[in-house]
């Protein structure tokens, strides 16, 4: 751990606790700084909190009072849910005080260098085959951010022969003023989490600061086929390694059906690989051009393409089953992600979808919904899906009341051949805590097929 003298005496409120939060104190506290920290919850049964005190730390809960900025602190270090709308968050800003998130201690703090990846899709996947590609590489990975342990606990016990593998939300990456990662990864842009950020525009500018404090010395791997990230990458002073799947590049990593290429040279051949779909493959290039500037060995890049099938949740193979292969896309709580996972096969899918009512559209999955033949429909948006899948011209549809039902009524409605998709375009919450939770309950129903 460096610069670990930068924090003592000063005056730092965390706003949040959470995993992050209890991290953020506890760091902070132990490099001596005179740490006070605000939750939502009461303090009574807030075991977080309990944590907290149990190191000496005020802990002030049950709401945020925008009193506590009277207390001159000198930074706030705030949970990446929290939004900037959040009444305290926004006298704050008008105050012109430093807000950050466990991000930016985790990159003050880190003697290893940081491989960030961020984007609006696919960076579970990229981040854990970067990490398996580094670890058979034998370059000693230590993996953090959202996939992981807190960036800034992973941080402090990193050293300088380790590398760190990070993934980076927006709501992580709008809070940082000196992050600067060695690597860092742009895997793609959509509209997401505006309800967050307000607009595209702020969303984006969250993203960019993966890489706007990088320099001449870093690297920026980025979507070359997204006219919006090439623009947005033109002015950053990293070198730049652009990624395509849309044919042969020299200056990158690319691929096309039969091959893929390093800086224009034929480097792997796509039989090798295991994971299905276009999108995968954009992750595939991302965390092996990653891979191949840390100097991993072909043979460790090899092995991961050829024996990864997917991250749990996300695209995960789950089993054949009387000739009906199974995915488990549970991580699929949006239009886009349903989209690259039908657009993974050519062969008839059984669909479930559904979940929490957001009010969104699925008209976007409309031109790939041709190659299924059912749907069953299962949450709060399951009448909806049906009525949008009959206008798709999908002829067998039918409501589900459990993920019991939905993966045996799937079955039922499936021929040798097909494959069974949950992929739900929704989020989880109206009837799990968790896209995991409902993952974990689709193949339980699946096994006991």
């Amino acid at each position: 751990m460096k610069n670990t003298d930068q924090f003592i005496g000063k005056r730092v409120l965390i706003v949040g606790l959470a995993k992050s939060g209890v991290a953020a104190a506890g760091l902070l506290h132990r490099l001596g700084a005179e740490v006070v920290v605000n939750d939502a919850k009461p303090l009574e049964g807030n075991e977080e909190a309990a944590i907290v005190q149990a190191l000496g730390i005020e802990v002030i809960g049950g709401g945020h009072p925008v009193a506590l900025l009277e207390r001159n602190f000198d930074v706030i270090v705030k949970n990446p849910g929290i939004p900037y709308s959040n009444p305290l968050i926004e006298q704050a800003m008008k105050q012109g005080l430093r807000i950050w998130t466990e991000v930016e201690l985790a990159g003050r703090i880190s003697e290893a260098p940081i491989i960030a990846i961020t984007g609006s899709n696919g960076k579970t996947t990229t981040t854990t085959l970067l990490y398996h590609m580094l670890n058979i590489g034998k370059k000693k990975p230590l993996i953090a951010g959202n996939i992981g342990t807190v960036a800034c606990t992973v941080a402090e016990k990193a050293t300088p022969d380790e590398v760190i593998v990070l993934e980076a939300s927006s709501f992580q990456l709008a809070g940082i003023e000196e992050f600067k990662p060695e690597i860092a990864i742009f895997t793609n842009l959509y509209d997401a989490h505006l309800d967050y950020h307000g607009t595209t525009a702020e969303y984006l500018n969250a993203k960019m600061n993966v890489t706007r404090n990088q320099t001449t010395d870093d690297y920026l791997i980025y979507n070359y086929d997204q006219p919006a990230v090439r623009m947005a990458v033109e002015t950053m002073s990293a070198q730049k390694i652009p990624f395509s799947v849309e044919g042969k590049a020299s200056d990158g990593i690319s691929a096309d059906e039969e091959w893929i290429y390093w800086l224009g040279e034929r480097y792997i051949s796509t039989k090798r690989i295991k994971l299905p779909g276009r999108h995968n493959l954009e992750n595939i290039l991302a965390a092996t051009g990653a891979a191949i500037i840390k100097g991993c060995e072909k043979s460790a890049i090899e092995n991961v393409l050829s024996s990864f099938t997917g991250v749990r949740h996300r695209m995960q193979f789950v089993r054949e089953c009387y000739g009906r292969t199974i995915y488990n896309d549970s991580k699929a709580t949006n239009t886009l992600a349903t989209k690259s996972a039908l657009s993974s096969f050519k062969q008839p899918v059984i669909l479930i979808a559904g979940g929490l009512e957001r009010g969104h559209s699925f008209e976007e999955l409309r031109p790939y919904m041709q190659n299924v033949n059912a749907v069953v429909a299962i949450g709060e948006t399951a009448q909806r899906f049906i009525d949008f899948a009959l206008t798709c011209g999908v002829e067998q549809t039918v409501l589900a009341t459990t993920m019991d039902d939905a993966v045996q009524k799937a079955y039922g409605a499936s021929r040798e051949g097909d494959v069974l998709l949950l992929s739900p375009s929704c989020a989880s919450w109206d009837q799990y805590t968790s896209f995991e939770i409902r993952g974990d309950e689709f193949i339980q129903a699946v096994m006991k097929l």
